[in-house]
């Protein structure tokens, strides 16, 4: 709300009056839950001042997000009891619930350090290759690089990043911003920790740590959709969107599209000018979303995964759910179901609203909107701005539940253990 009033004020945009409030409300719920979905033009319409509050609100968003779920993941391993928390301790983890400040202490230095990083190398290429000025390379390069970071998708251009198509030095600072936000704090965590102990493994002896089961499902499967999704979009758009570019601009354009739909709203290709097929295989990359406590928004690699593996054990017949040599518990596995099923029903309701209150849009192109937004991903077919205002407002809603939604309703099932003192008697409905 601060937000919104902020970029409601007439120094906020670039014509100095005064933005209608319900669109600084919209861009204000996109940018704190870190999305990418605007109704006006970042880079025309707001003013150097409002576009520093967009930016101060996706870094509020972002690390705002990261911290809560990760101590949220903190408290529910905490639930878990003594054998749980001796299995994490011996695979080299830390259930204790006290390390609020060592995590956000940590959370701050990752997310200083990647920004700063990716900000230089963009400062440098924006100058050298495109002539801006210093001051304006300062700041395209520091506003990318956070809104990246956060998977906010942000960006300064109405095109977004399609006139960087081909630039490595662009895409792939970026792409690698997007993935790292993407993960997961505790994963990146997990990672650093095994680093520094492989190498004292090396040097005086020990046992070697080994990655959780969240970070191993995490880790795999974001190479796996990375990977299908990079020649998926290659296979659909080689001939067609990438037509008459170069072989290396388009291998370049195919991994960004299909590292950007799980997280982020930036996007290299126009994607009112892709092919079905594409639109279809970034709508179930943005469902998924990336990994839990990450910036990235879905329902989340492990969920699937998790659904996944339930799946391929009930086909085996076994009796057990099993990731990488660990036993899943069943209620773990509800969890997972519970979390996709309400993301399931809240798309199809949310489409079928905006439909009824937008009906000179296509199903394809609603549909891409409501994932985009649910996923907090951001990518558009450029109709957003287009939309009427209660199918605006519907956006604005699922931004929010996509934002927050996963981690306070996982957090109140996990809470809620009640034990029955007697069991009903059971039978077996027809499935089928």
């Amino acid at each position: 709300m601060v937000g919104a009033l902020l970029l409601s004020l007439p120094v906020a945009s670039a014509s100095g009056e005064a933005t209608p409030f319900f669109h600084s409300m919209f861009t204000a719920t996109s940018a704190v839950c870190v999305t990418g979905l605007v109704v006006v033009d970042t880079g025309t319409h707001w003013s150097t001042f409002g576009q520093v509050i967009i930016v101060l609100l996706i870094q509020l968003g972002g690390f705002g997000i990261m911290s809560l779920t990760s101590l949220a993941g903190m408290l529910l391993t905490g639930k878990l009891g003594l054998r749980q928390q001796m299995n994490a301790a011996a695979e080299g983890r830390s259930g204790n619930i006290g390390n609020v400040r060592r995590t956000i202490s940590a959370t701050l230095r990752l997310t200083a350090t990647v920004e700063f990083i990716v900000a230089v190398i963009l400062v440098i290429r924006f100058r050298q290759e495109y002539g801006m000025s210093l001051g304006r390379a300062m700041w395209e390069g520091l506003f990318h690089a956070v809104s990246a970071f956060n998977n906010a998708g942000f960006g300064l251009r109405s095109d977004s990043l399609v006139p960087y198509v081909g630039d490595a030095w662009i895409i792939i600072p970026l792409a690698g911003a997007l993935i790292i936000g993407g993960l997961g704090f505790p994963v990146l965590a997990e990672l650093v920790i095994k680093v520094k102990r492989s190498w004292r493994f090396r040097r005086v002896g020990g046992h070697p740590m080994r990655l959780s089961v969240t970070s191993r499902i995490t880790l795999w499967c974001t190479a796996f959709l990375i990977v299908v999704g990079s020649v998926a979009v290659g296979l659909a758009e080689w001939t067609h969107a990438m037509q008459g570019l170069p072989v290396h601009t388009k291998v370049l354009a195919a991994f960004f599209q299909g590292v950007s739909p799980r997280t982020a709203g930036f996007n290299s290709l126009d994607y009112a000018e892709l092919h079905p097929a594409t639109l279809i295989i970034t709508d179930m990359l943005m469902f998924v979303g990336g990994g839990s406590a990450g910036t990235a928004g879905g329902v989340k690699i492990t969920t699937v995964a998790i659904m996944l593996a339930a799946a391929f054990a009930e086909f085996r017949g076994d009796n057990a759910t099993t990731i990488g040599g660990r036993r899943i518990e069943d209620t773990v596995v509800r969890q997972a179901m519970t979390v996709a099923a309400a993301g399931v029903i809240l798309v199809v309701f949310s489409v079928v609203a905006v439909e009824i209150m937008d009906v000179q849009f296509t199903s394809d192109q609603i549909m891409f909107e409501v994932i985009s937004a649910f996923g907090t991903v951001g990518l558009s077919t450029g109709i957003t701005a287009q939309l009427t205002a209660g199918s605006q407002a519907v956006l604005m809603m699922l931004m929010f539940l996509g934002r927050v939604g996963p981690i306070t309703l996982v957090t109140a099932l996990a809470s809620r253990n009640r034990k029955r003192r007697y069991d009903l008697p059971s039978e077996r409905p027809f499935i089928g």
